[in-house]
């Protein structure tokens, strides 16, 4: 738990990969089928002690591609609530996408941050390495943020502890 009152849920905005993998049919690529089960066991075991977000741009992600497995990455995330994407996020997530220098069909992943830092939430779940949670990345981002007096959201995915696995 964050804060000082336990009985308040952490906020958690559900990036699209982390959908896709828990929605996914299983992979026959050892490392992809490894994200896949330690997403299930996430969404199963950690999210339900969560309050969970997603947004437009999530929503719009996940809609693309087969038809069948879009409608079942729409049906898991129904109930999740929706935050609104106002005027500054779009302005902090295209001075995140000028600062970071992602090639343009990544230019949604700069507003996946923009909008979990402009709402205060405390997590920001993915598997994009590359363009939101990369070492770099997390830097420039985090650069930005404190020049703007923005709180910082904390990046989970998963990663290797001594044998075992932490989110």
């Amino acid at each position: 738990m964050t804060g000082s009152d336990a009985s308040i849920l952490p906020t958690v905005y559900i990036e699209s990969t982390v959908i896709s993998y828990y929605t996914g049919t299983p992979s026959r690529d050892l490392v992809v089928a490894a994200h896949q089960e330690l997403t299930r066991a996430w969404w199963e075991n950690v999210l339900p002690q969560c309050s969970p977000f997603i947004s437009q741009f999530v929503l719009d992600e996940i809609s693309r591609g087969d038809p069948e497995a879009a409608d079942k990455r729409i049906k898991v995330v129904e109930g999740i609530s929706l935050l609104e994407v106002v005027q500054p996020i779009v302005h902090l997530g295209l001075e995140y996408f000028d600062a970071v220098e992602i090639p343009e069909k990544a230019r949604t992943d700069a507003f996946h941050v923009a909008i979990a830092v402009h709402h205060g939430l405390d997590y920001l779940v993915t598997w994009n390495c590359t363009h939101i949670a990369g070492g770099r990345v997390r830097g420039i981002v985090e650069n930005i943020n404190t020049m703007h007096g923005f709180a910082n959201s904390h990046y989970l995915y998963a990663r290797g502890t001594d044998g075992g696995v932490t989110w």
